[in-house]
């Protein structure tokens, strides 16, 4: 069933092709918000260089991740580029119940899950400038085959289309101004009247302030 009363918490999900910057502008932002905390996935795709298990992911084998999905482990998984991603619907809701903000790197077709079960949820889809940008920034990652990196670019096409879906669209061309938007978007949500009663009830209450949050 979903959780259609807004928690004290806030809930965001960040999509965006690969190459597109998501998970630097993501880490830039929990560097200077404190308050935010990432949701980290489950995923049966192997470490890349300097990533830690429990930290960037949970990675696991696919045995594992399809005995936990049919326990009904998961709020949203999907397969991506042939591998299995998965997150955690109870550890997200205790973190919300709890007053953190909780943020999902994840792609569209988890974030259309995510929606159904968080309707408050905020949905934030980065663009790359490009198609040529996005591809130099795969090339000079260099953490992919040339055959991956023709796979995911012929992928961001398909990707993008599903942009309309979301609140909040950035374009990542300068990363100063891509962050700025990112942690307005932030501020601003956490001010929406939904989340200013539930995380100031006594005070709403005091004011004489009647919230309908069904």
């Amino acid at each position: 069933m979903p959780d259609e009363h807004p928690m004290s918490g806030s809930l965001f999900m960040v999509v965006a092709p690969s190459g597109a910057g998501k998970s630097t502008l993501v880490n830039a932002l929990l560097a200077q918000e404190q308050a935010i905390k990432l949701s980290i996935s489950y995923t049966t795709r192997p470490p890349r260089p300097g990533e830690q298990d429990g930290r960037e992911y949970h990675f696991t084998t696919v045995e594992d991740f399809r005995a936990r999905h049919k326990q009904g482990e998961f709020l949203e998984w999907a397969e991506v580029h042939t591998n299995y991603y998965g997150t955690s619907r109870l550890a997200i809701a205790e973190q919300m119940q709890s007053g953190t903000d909780v943020l999902l790197e994840i792609d569209w077709q988890g974030a259309q899950q995510v929606k159904k079960q968080f309707p408050h949820a905020v949905g934030i889809f980065i663009l790359p400038p490009s198609i040529a940008a996005l591809e130099d920034r795969l090339k000079k990652r260099g953490q992919d085959e040339p055959q991956v990196i023709t796979r995911r670019i012929l992928a961001a096409g398909g990707e993008i289309a599903h942009a309309p879906e979301f609140e909040y669209v950035i374009i990542n061309q300068e990363f100063a101004s891509a962050l700025s938007e990112l942690t307005a978007i932030v501020k601003a949500t956490r001010c929406r009247f939904s989340q200013q009663a539930v995380r100031n009830a006594s005070l709403f209450a005091q004011l004489g302030i009647h919230a309908n949050l069904s």
